[in-house]
């Protein structure tokens, strides 16, 4: 029998098999061979005559990331604000680059567009080529753009803790009365509301993944070798081949285009900075330690 993991909570793993929910344990086989089954996994299990069931293989994944810790995602969802607490951009860019190794789209969401308009840095990642909207889940502001590039495909929402990922999931599926938590005024940043990472299945047939934020985002296990990092940055892949050495950085080096079109408007600057800094982060990971 095949189903979905669509939580993961202390141990236990429900699995959605023919619109039921099966509750079940991993076979001990899995630690012995250091696999962790991911929300979003498709598995095999057996049933037991109690109702309850034992996940006995982990099918071949599509992709996985380690934070939100999902597997099969077509789409991630970066929720980002403007407003209190304000998104650092380097995250965005981190969890963008994650995606695009992983082959996963990013859709880019700046929430609370009522309340602050960062409109520079919208205007950034759409040059950059990715889907970003204006959202406002208290005003319903984008919301049917998000509903739109969404339907029919597995998703993880992800963010920095208070910047509405709850929000806006009450705010696209009303009725989820998912846990929605105040930010703190005095620190900048949100209390985490979500405290696992469940999948909730849409009407526009979306399953869509609530996830904890990555505040404490400084994990470096997801860390490519740094001469394939620029393969990550889609606005690159144009003058990739362009540069004037071989086994070029991209950072400053004569004759490099990625440079030039840095120089030229075409690549933008905040974009670059956090290519240096994850290049600079992957260079200090040791080989054997990247994933």
């Amino acid at each position: 029998m095949e189903g979905m993991i669509v939580k993961a909570l202390s141990g236990f793993y429900y699995v959605d098999v023919d619109d039921e929910t099966v509750e079940c344990r991993a076979r001990g086989k899995f630690r012995h061979d250091k696999v962790t089954p991911l929300v979003g996994d498709r598995v095999t299990l057996t049933v037991h005559g109690d109702g309850t069931g034992t996940v006995d293989a982990v099918l071949p994944r599509k992709n996985q990331f380690q934070r939100p810790a999902v597997a099969n995602i077509d789409v991630l969802v970066i929720i980002a604000s403007g407003a209190l607490p304000v998104t650092d951009p380097f995250l965005i860019d981190r969890v963008v680059a994650m995606a695009e190794r992983q082959g996963c789209e990013s859709v880019i969401c700046f929430n609370k567009w009522d309340l602050n308009q960062p409109q520079a840095l919208c205007d950034t990642y759409r040059q950059a080529g990715f889907p970003t909207l204006k959202v406002s889940a208290e005003t319903g502001e984008g919301l049917a753009e998000l509903l739109a590039l969404i339907t029919g495909k597995v998703c993880a929402f992800t963010g920095n803790s208070g910047v509405g990922k709850s929000s806006i999931l009450n705010a696209l599926e009303p009725g989820f009365g998912l846990a929605v938590g105040e930010v703190s005024e005095k620190l900048g940043r949100g209390r985490h509301t979500t405290r696992h990472v469940e999948l909730f299945r849409l009407k526009n047939g979306a399953i869509v993944a609530d996830t904890p934020g990555f505040a404490s985002f400084e994990e470096d296990g997801d860390a490519c070798p740094p001469e394939e990092l620029a393969d990550a940055f889609r606005e690159f892949k144009p003058y990739l081949n362009d540069c004037q050495f071989v086994g070029c950085s991209h950072i400053k080096e004569r004759g490099c285009a990625i440079l030039r079109a840095l120089e030229e408007g075409k690549i933008a600057s905040g974009r670059h900075e956090s290519y240096v800094r994850l290049y600079q982060m992957a260079k200090s990971v040791p080989a054997w330690q990247r994933k």
